[in-house]
């Protein structure tokens, strides 16, 4: 099946069975000719079998389009760092994000390019069935809550598509403020709350 355009995109993502399959079926996805055109590879998410705890981000950004992963770059290593500060390792949690492919110049998403990449992210949550989803700045919230603003629902859980989502800042938000930055506490405090909601 090849996912060329919107309809591609929802037929091969609806028939994938596994993670796995889903991950394979996307990298040959060329619905959006930019991206397409414009990107190292396809980012799909990366689901650790037995993962409870769900990030979701925007999009891949130059780091993360060349190594084929979400969440490398330095907005990664910092949620690495604050995922082990609050007694998770990284290797169990799932990332991913919105739109799987690196938009030019790290522009955000086209609503376009979130529209037609959505059912990958769909697809993906349903075979992840995480406990919790933490959306990762305001277009992840945006995703799942539609619009609102980041201060009206961070730092609670919402029902939202079948799934409890916990809206929080995004590592780049907690990197521009630096290390004592509001953010940065913030999005500690959120995660620590997730991985206690997580395990229930």
């Amino acid at each position: 099946m090849n996912p060329a355009d919107p309809d591609g995109v929802r037929l091969a993502a609806r028939a994938t069975v596994d993670l796995p399959a889903l991950a394979a079926c996307a990298r040959t996805c060329t619905a959006c000719p930019e991206l397409a055109a414009t990107r190292t590879q396809v980012v799909p998410g990366v689901v650790p079998a037995g993962s409870r705890l769900l990030l979701l981000g925007e999009a891949p950004g130059a780091s993360e389009d060349v190594a084929g992963l979400p969440f490398v770059g330095r907005s990664g290593q910092l949620l690495d760092l604050l995922l082990a500060e609050v007694g998770v390792a990284r290797a169990h949690v799932a990332v991913l994000n919105t739109v799987q492919c690196r938009p030019p110049g790290n522009r955000p998403p086209a609503r376009a390019e979130s529209a037609t990449c959505r059912p990958w992210a769909e697809r993906q949550l349903e075979l992840a069935a995480p406990s919790v989803v933490v959306s990762l700045g305001l277009s992840a919230t945006r995703w799942f809550l539609g619009p609102t603003s980041l201060s009206a629902v961070r730092g609670r859980l919402h029902d939202a598509g079948g799934y409890r989502v916990l809206p929080t800042f995004h590592p780049s938000a907690a990197l521009r403020f630096g290390p004592g930055g509001e953010p940065r506490r913030l999005l500690r405090e959120d995660l620590a709350l997730a991985v206690v909601e997580g395990g229930r």
